[in-house]
């Protein structure tokens, strides 16, 4: 090691040393390599702005798809190849689909920012993003997320308005989460602390330690009058696979008991869930593909945003696989509900033989083609994602990170400081 890469060294653990002590951030590296930038990433004021309207812009697109679905359930079927608990899901919540999102944004050069996809179901960066603020502010940079958690908490108290009885002042919080992987951990400790700050009961458990009690709904035994809800649509309905080739799922069947005493009780009023399960449609991909193939039925100001902001996507069923073999290099495959930079393949980062070898055992109805659009890159060659987070339609946040590829686990976050 050099004495200048000694010099980096020390100064990102001792970086490290700080995001730990917050609670929030427990794995500073990632395979050996910093999972974090120290140093604040700047950020034009024009930039950040445009992102933001770009943001809400999109999920006002969203809304308009779901009530369309709203007033024609056929497409249910017909379009999104739902689940029958997918669509109990949508049903059963709609027109609410909506509470906490994430949009995922890149800046272009001379173009409109891209929104790539909105994550509305279980949004994940918060942690990262609020400690990085902090650490920021320290610095004597102002904090893009400082009024994150109080957005977030009036939502919360929204919800339970809805509730038959009204919603106490001091609710009974129920964080659902699958408790058997770590990945959010510090999400989950976040969402605690701000429930508990504003004076909250928190109830911790996976779907699995619900209870439908005299019309209610209890974790533990404890009745909770809203559920935050952590646990991915697509987990709680039927578990199909991606590929015709690929082995049917150990447990391919839908949470029904767990997901009935929820669904039942919200019905009933007796409970609140953020975010509804109604995300379940617009976090399908398939989403933006009908917002390209069925643009006419948008409004014209929908139509305007969805040309400049949302890359042309379609479904594979409705592609032509010899145009997406002969031009790999345009096009990036997503599946219906892979996130986090999962199951998402760029055409351009992988050979001839693995495109062609997705193409011909993709499950179409699985599957969106997008295509690829170039994002402004720096001088190491990296994007910035720019998480906008989105409470309750309008930008409250930003989570930043940086990657040379798609944005998965080895990208680096950052925080992003905005210029006065």
């Amino acid at each position: 090691m050099t004495p200048f890469e000694a010099t980096a060294a020390a100064a990102y653990t001792g970086f490290a040393r700080r995001l730990t002590a917050s609670g929030l951030v427990t794995d500073p590296w990632v395979d050996g390599n910093p999972r974090f930038q120290a140093t604040p990433l700047p950020l034009a004021r024009a930039d950040h702005d445009a992102m933001v309207r770009a943001a809400e812009a999109v999920a006002g697109v969203l809304d308009e798809l779901g009530g369309m679905v709203g007033a024609e359930p056929a497409l249910l079927d017909d379009f999104f190849a739902m689940t029958p608990a997918q669509k109990l899901m949508w049903q059963a919540s709609a027109p609410l689909w909506h509470g906490i999102a994430r949009a995922d944004v890149f800046l272009r050069d001379g173009q409109a920012p891209v929104v790539c996809e909105i994550n509305c179901d279980t949004p994940s960066g918060l942690a990262e993003a609020v400690c990085l603020g902090r650490l920021a502010t320290a610095e004597g940079f102002a904090d893009v997320n400082a009024d994150l958690g109080a957005r977030f908490l009036a939502v919360l108290s929204r919800f339970a308005d809805r509730l038959s009885r009204g919603g106490p002042a001091e609710l009974t919080v129920g964080i659902v989460y699958p408790t058997e992987m770590t990945d959010d951990l510090g999400l989950v400790a976040l969402y605690r602390d701000w429930c508990e700050q504003a004076g909250h009961r928190v109830v911790l458990g996976s779907p699995y330690n619900l209870q439908r009690v005299a019309g209610a709904v209890a974790m533990f035994g404890r009745r909770v009058d809203v559920v935050l809800r952590h646990y991915k649509t697509d987990w709680w309905g039927e578990r199909l696979p991606l590929r015709d080739d690929e082995e049917p799922f150990a447990d391919p069947d839908p949470l029904t008991e767990p997901l009935a005493a929820l669904l039942g009780a919200e019905l009933a009023g007796e409970v609140a869930v953020v975010n509804p399960f109604g995300a379940v449609l617009p976090q399908n991909k398939r989403a933006f593909a009908f917002c390209w193939e069925r643009i006419d039925r948008f409004s014209p100001e929908a139509q305007a945003v969805i040309r400049s902001t949302i890359p042309f996507s379609l479904r594979l069923e409705s592609a032509d696989r010899d145009v997406l073999l002969r031009e790999r290099d345009g096009w990036v495959l997503k599946t219906d509900y892979g996130c986090e930079g999962e199951e998402v393949v760029i055409g351009r980062d992988v050979s001839d033989e693995l495109w062609a070898d997705l193409l011909a055992h993709a499950i179409p109805q699985r599957w969106i083609a997008q295509r690829r659009f170039d994002a402004r890159r720096d001088a190491a060659g990296r994007a910035a994602n720019h998480g906008v987070f989105i409470v309750a339609g309008c930008a409250a946040g930003l989570y930043t990170r940086l990657s040379v590829g798609a944005t998965d686990a080895s990208a680096v976050s950052v925080a992003p400081v905005v210029e006065a």
